[in-house]
């Protein structure tokens, strides 16, 4: 027999922050979601929703942004839970934030649901967001980029085949700055887990510039040895 509490309980969701990354002009992105529902019809918001009674948070969290976005199998990771008491004029909602790292030229997104549209944006130029998803975004991109400095989290976002110079573009648009480009290539060659590959890769009117892989499985290996990868 099932026990029934007397006194009211707090709703539960899951909201998702979705990077991706362009080396081209868009740099690090966000993934968002127009909404089709009120409250805040038609603003925009990151992709999330109500945590069934018989899911896990970890199964909510994908099934919302597959619901929403159309994105599966992407790199998920709980971020933080927010509670403040007003946060959703509906009830009270606590919310658990997830940060997600993907290649968006591996994935078409569609919107469906309570969601109108789903679209990039770049995250030096977001809209304005419904909630208090402006603070789970800010708390998602401080703690991508301290994950940068010290995993190697940002091969998530870079194609399986990639040059030092996408590298190199990667990081400096996650962290918002420029980097030396002789030294960032010295530091990330001399982890040695990057494979370099008997193939180029052409960019406009440059030469040719030499592709490479990270090495998954030496990194693991070393991570056990309480290796850093630092940059």
């Amino acid at each position: 027999m099932k026990h029934t509490y007397e006194y009211p309980r707090a709703a539960l969701t899951v909201d998702c922050v979705v990077f991706g990354f362009d080396s081209g002009a868009a740099g690090l992105q966000v993934l968002l979601i127009r909404r089709g529902l009120e409250p805040f019809k038609d603003h925009w918001a990151l992709p999330g929703g109500f945590v069934r009674l018989e899911e896990t948070l970890d199964t909510a969290a994908r099934r919302e942004l597959e619901e929403e976005t159309g994105l599966k199998d992407l790199f998920l990771e709980q971020l933080y839970t927010f509670g403040t008491v007003n946060r959703d004029p509906r009830e009270r909602v606590v919310s658990v934030a997830y940060y997600a790292l993907t290649k968006p030229v591996a994935h078409t997104t569609a919107a469906s649901t309570d969601a109108a549209e789903a679209r990039w944006f770049p995250v030096s130029d977001i809209p304005a967001l419904a909630f208090d998803h402006a603070e789970i975004f800010t708390a998602a991109l401080t703690l991508l980029r301290s994950k940068l400095t010290y995993q190697p989290v940002g091969f998530e976002l870079l194609p399986p085949k990639f040059t030092l110079t996408q590298l190199q573009r990667l990081y400096e648009s996650v962290l918002g700055t420029d980097i030396d480009k002789r030294n960032f290539r010295k530091k990330v060659l001399s982890h040695d887990l990057l494979i370099p590959l008997k193939e180029q890769h052409r960019e406009g009117p440059h030469r040719p510039a030499q592709l490479f892989r990270f090495d998954p499985v030496k990194y693991e290996r070393l991570k056990k040895k309480g290796f850093l990868f630092e940059i």
